[in-house]
């Protein structure tokens, strides 16, 4: 055999080696049970975002009803900022869909005094309309306990979250969620603090864990508003973990939670909650989320 036709046969085998190393590099994975589909199997799926969803269901607490926003003690959800019909505020639902097809195509299933634990049932009322866009608010109340230790656990909140996601994935698995972050709560409580009238309600009970004792800066007040905040942040970081999980959720990226309440966006009725024009910048952080390209 010449040194050629050796040659030629090395370099035969070498292409023949390539061609299978390449036809295992895809199939490989599939041979031991994954399914990664084409390319790296580290690859992760392309979120799924449709921009214009023609229908909104909400979940989540008292904010998502507007509470106090429009008289004291009582939820007004027509200002609501996820499916309200009021002008001024220009709620997310109007601004998909339009002041007529919201009024027969979005639901409020929110509830005051909510926490993490009820979003699983109401997630499964918000599955059945078969929404296009479900959206969540919800943990303040999980903070808001009568002291820091009542508070709900981060393990708890993750576990919550985890199993309305999956309540309602058994009902409209197709269905996008847009998850708002909760509000600093400890910025509400430095803004508020500076009204008389706000001092008194929260007396009432109105989120004791933050905002009892309100004027006190001495050291064990000033511990336990701290407590509750970084609790607040854990909340945030449970709810872009877990929504990171689902291809169709996205989260705020922090921004409600960034936000810097005034008084003119807090009730005066309570000066926590938010108030007509709070509810109006809820609504325009929701639909620069939920209508942006990529989240």
């Amino acid at each position: 055999m010449g040194q050629g036709t050796r040659d030629r046969r090395r370099r035969s085998r070498a292409c023949l080696a390539a061609l299978a190393a390449g036809v295992l590099g895809v199939t490989g994975c599939d041979a031991v049970g994954g399914d990664s589909g084409p390319g790296p199997s580290s690859a992760r799926p392309t979120p799924v975002w449709d921009t214009s969803p023609r229908s909104v269901a909400a979940v989540g607490d008292s904010i998502t009803r507007g509470f106090d926003a429009c008289m004291v003690l009582s939820d007004c959800p027509e200002v609501s900022w996820a499916t309200g019909d009021r002008a001024e505020v220009d709620s997310l639902a109007v601004r998909l869909l339009g002041r007529d097809r919201a009024a027969g195509r979005s639901w409020n299933h929110a509830v005051t005094g909510a926490r993490m634990a009820d979003l699983a049932g109401q997630m499964t009322r918000a599955a059945a309309h078969r929404p296009e866009l479900v959206t969540v608010l919800v943990g303040a109340n999980d903070a808001c306990r009568s002291s820091v230790s009542a508070m709900t656990s981060v393990a708890g909140f993750r576990t919550g979250f985890e199993s309305a996601m999956r309540a309602l994935r058994r009902k409209a698995p197709k269905a996008q969620v847009y998850v708002a972050s909760i509000p600093d709560l400890k910025r509400l409580w430095s803004e508020g603090r500076t009204n008389p009238l706000g001092k008194q309600v929260w007396k009432l009970g109105i989120c004791p864990s933050m905002l009892s004792d309100a004027d006190s800066l001495d050291a064990a007040d000033t511990t336990r508003r701290e407590t509750v905040g970084k609790r607040v942040e854990d909340y945030n970081e449970v709810l872009r973990e877990v929504c990171a999980q689902d291809l169709r959720c996205r989260t705020d990226g922090g921004a409600v939670y960034d936000y810097r309440f005034g008084t003119k966006e807090l009730s005066h009725w309570d000066w926590f909650h938010p108030s007509v024009s709070g509810q109006a910048k809820l609504a325009r952080i929701a639909y620069r989320a939920v209508t942006a390209e990529r989240a």
